[in-house]
């Protein structure tokens, strides 16, 4: 971190080196690099993910889609089932998206065995993806600009769901030490443009 005139300025990344960092790594998912994008909903993951997967000519996979609704319960477990087993051997995976509308599982999502993958979400990154992952990014934001993004999005009605979701996902946090297992921490409330990001504190 720099420091000019007593005052610490953040210290700023590019999505383009950090996709050459990426690309750098010795794949550890069969022949691919695994990178998972985890905070708290509303932080920005989604932008980020979308952002170094263009970089990477890679695709992303949502835990939207696998989670069974307002829950994580089981979220984790597909994925593994479904995608990280078979690039482990090499093969291609799939995933059943859950349709939020429908409130159930629908048509299947083909995920490749390709160079890289992003996976990017609450609960992405547990203790269990450690194996797996060449980079783990932690993106956060206040809970309440959190709740406002989660608000604008989906509407005043959702807001109990959205307070049940903060307490879950703290909680998951909280006990895989995700935050702290992180490689990368990125500010989600900072303007980091299109090929910028900024880095907080407490990244190594």
């Amino acid at each position: 971190m720099q420091v000019e005139s007593g005052t610490a300025t953040p210290a700023r990344g590019t999505v383009a080196a950090l996709a050459d960092q990426v690309r750098a790594a010795a794949p550890r998912l069969g022949g691919t690099r695994l990178v998972c994008v985890d905070g708290p909903a509303g932080s920005g993951k989604t932008t980020f993910a979308g952002r170094l997967a263009a970089a990477l000519g890679a695709p992303v996979l949502h835990m939207d889609d696998v989670y069974a609704g307002w829950t994580l319960t089981g979220g984790f477990a597909r994925l593994a089932a479904g995608v990280l087993r078979p690039l482990r051997e090499g093969r291609a995976g799939a995933v059943h998206r859950f349709d939020w509308d429908a409130g159930r599982f629908a048509e299947v999502v083909p995920v490749p065995a390709g160079p890289a993958l992003v996976v990017e979400g609450c609960g992405s990154a547990p203790r269990d993806v450690d194996p797996y992952a060449v980079l783990r990014v932690w993106v956060e934001a206040p809970a309440p600009v959190r709740m406002a993004r989660g608000i604008a999005r989906d509407g005043e009605a959702l807001r109990g769901e959205w307070v049940r979701w903060q307490q879950q996902e703290a909680a998951e946090f909280a006990r895989q030490d995700t935050r702290a297992r992180a490689d990368l921490l990125v500010d989600g409330t900072a303007g980091w443009g299109e090929h910028g990001y900024v880095v907080l504190p407490g990244t190594d």
